[in-house]
């Protein structure tokens, strides 16, 4: 069976012809109205379409991941996703179709880019997407030319296997990197595309590319955090540490004491901001939460306990109270519950979702 999935947001002025024309191609349409307030979704019904229904608007990525699910239901052999504005044409499905038929292709993307066939694509569509393009090859065996095409056909293997979360535009730089790391078979075709009438899309060019972006690099810091956040991290909580070091030195070992306030500030921002990204790689990492956040939150807690035992040495022998001594036991003490709770929290949550698998 040949599924297209249309997902749709106020586009009753063009539904109509995507889905009679598709229609002649494919055994099924399903749109996924994502909250419009327009008459999209009974559009679509009343020309034998297959509507799933948002009660509100949740994204793009949201009506996907919605037609995935129902693909998945109905046991395509064949997904093929276009847009409902109009933009692509679906007399060109076949040409998406025919190498997962075929040649045994996981995903086929229908390129714009392809031999340049659309020289007609405004300048800041095309410089946008050559940059997220580069941003999405990542993973990817072989590099494609247009990573944000909407344009693409599914196998029955691929639907199954994308496991999505982005809700945004960024799920179709997400697609491209879960293919990746499933190892998937993609390839490209050239595809036309017409922009006539839709220039006033409901996604602002500028806040979709910047959406975009930011999900790839949230994408790839949850895939490799300990890589993109842990290491960088710890080196600024190191040079961090020297500064700390440096100031101390200056403060309190030379007479005349010297306060650096940069030197210090600097310090106290660097220890600050590493102790943040390796945190936040922790959480990220929190698959192993005893490992990645327990054991450093342990070892946090007793290098604070160690620091107030020192300083409650000294009041009591010397009856003065070490006020550094005192801030950094607290400091210390305070990340390590602080952490040791989140590890609790993460395995609590681990355990429930796991429960409610059963």
């Amino acid at each position: 069976m040949i599924v297209a999935a249309i997902p749709a947001y106020n586009e009753e002025k063009t539904i109509e012809e995507v889905i009679l024309r598709a229609q002649k191609h494919v055994d099924k349409v399903i749109v996924c109205d994502d909250g419009s307030t327009d008459r999209t979704a009974d559009v679509a019904q009343k020309l034998d379409a297959l509507v799933i229904r948002h009660r509100k608007n949740l994204g793009y990525g949201a009506a996907l991941q919605s037609l995935f699910a129902k693909a998945r239901v109905l046991e395509a052999d064949v997904v093929l996703t276009l847009d409902a504005d109009g933009q692509h044409n679906p007399e060109e499905i076949p040409k998406l179709v025919t190498p997962v038929q075929k040649d045994d292709v996981d995903l086929v993307i229908g390129s714009r880019f392809l031999g340049e066939t659309n020289s007609d694509v405004p300048r800041y569509r095309r410089l946008g997407i050559k940059l997220i393009t580069k941003l999405s090859n990542g993973r990817l065996e072989c590099r494609i030319s247009d990573a944000q095409s909407g344009f693409r056909a599914y196998s029955k293997k691929a639907i199954h296997a994308l496991k999505l979360r982005e809700k945004g535009m960024g799920i179709s730089a997400e697609i491209l990197m879960k293919a990746g790391e499933h190892r998937l078979k993609v390839t490209e075709v050239p595809v036309g595309v017409s922009y006539k009438g839709i220039e006033t899309s409901t996604h602002n060019p500028l806040r979709h590319g910047w959406n975009v972006i930011v999900a790839i690099v949230r994408l790839i810091l949850f895939e490799k955090p300990l890589e993109f956040l842990g290491i960088p991290g710890t080196i600024l909580f190191l040079v961090g540490v020297v500064m700390g070091l440096v100031f101390y030195y200056n403060y309190y070992l030379i007479q005349p004491p010297v306060f650096i306030p940069i030197v210090f500030f600097l310090s106290l921002a660097l220890l600050l901001a590493g102790t943040l990204a390796i945190f936040t790689a922790s959480i990220v990492r929190a698959r192993k939460p005893l490992l990645y956040l327990g054991m450093p939150g342990g070892v946090s807690f007793f290098l604070g306990f160690s620091f107030g035992t020192w300083a409650l040495q000294i009041y009591l022998t010397e009856q003065r109270i070490e006020t550094n001594i005192a801030m950094v036991s607290l400091a210390f003490i305070f990340i390590g519950m602080f952490t040791v709770s989140t590890a609790i929290n993460v395995i609590r949550e681990q355990r429930r979702l796991e429960n409610k698998k059963h």
